[in-house]
């Protein structure tokens, strides 16, 4: 069982974290639990982690403060943040802050078992035993070049762009459908494999943070809002057969 996906739970409630590590154990995880800040530090020392399902409140800090570090510091890092069903302020600055995904109090632990795979497949971490498909064609597009199977975007001047596995995601989207209008309820579809939400915000976050990283916010050359219809690629797009 060395290949089995590392997935720290971090969350207050002794009963929680018990039950979410027992099931996530029986669908074939590894499983680590914390209940405070301190002790998710601490696991994160002690043991090597694939993903981080984090609770925002915390007895001992903000689990969004946590998220913004864990972000800054492990890019690498998938995580997921558990929220307050109501709670869409936390939702959307977590997404903001860099989580790949959120999940409302209550929840069933089969959704969460779904998102942590759906999180781990786009973010190329999930160890499934088969044999590695053949490298993905890059991109380039308006000085830059994006790299599917390194997951990378590197600019003009060969400098790399840091994107959230949630925001390479969305960009590789767009590049693979230039010129065609998505609605947010596709989006949310290819990017979480749910229904959307009418109060679901977390494309527009996403596409936001995609923008300013790409110096596209309030230039929207790059980016287009088609009114009732979803967004647009507008760049031309150079799709290059050998990885750059």
């Amino acid at each position: 069982m060395e290949n089995r996906i590392r997935v720290l739970v971090v969350d207050d409630d002794p009963e929680i974290r018990r039950l979410l590590g027992k099931y996530l154990d029986g669908q074939g995880f590894q499983t680590a639990l914390a209940g405070s800040r301190r002790e998710c530090e601490q696991k994160l020392v002690d043991t090597a982690v694939d993903l981080v399902v984090l609770d925002v409140m915390l007895p001992d800090g903000s689990g969004l403060d946590l998220c913004r570090e864990l972000r800054d510091r492990r890019p690498d890092l998938s995580i997921i943040l558990l929220t307050a069903l109501k709670e869409d302020v936390d939702r959307i600055v977590g997404l903001e802050l860099g989580a790949d995904d959120y999940l409302g109090k209550p929840f069933n632990p089969r959704e969460l078992s779904a998102r942590i795979r759906a999180v781990l497949r786009r973010g190329g971490s999930e160890r499934s035993g088969e044999a590695t498909p053949p490298p993905a064609a890059s991109y380039r597009f308006d000085g830059y070049t994006a790299d599917p199977e390194r997951r990378s975007l590197r600019d003009a001047e060969g400098a790399e762009i840091e994107l959230t596995g949630a925001e390479f995601d969305l960009l590789q989207i767009f590049l693979e459908r230039p010129g065609r209008v998505l609605s947010r309820e596709i989006l949310l579809d290819l990017l979480h494999g749910r229904n959307i939400d009418p109060f679901d915000r977390s494309i527009d976050v996403t596409m936001s943070r995609l923008r300013r990283k790409l110096g596209d916010s309030g230039v929207f050359r790059l980016f287009k809002t088609v009114r009732n219809g979803g967004y647009q690629f507008a760049a031309r797009v150079e799709r290059l057969e050998t990885p750059q």
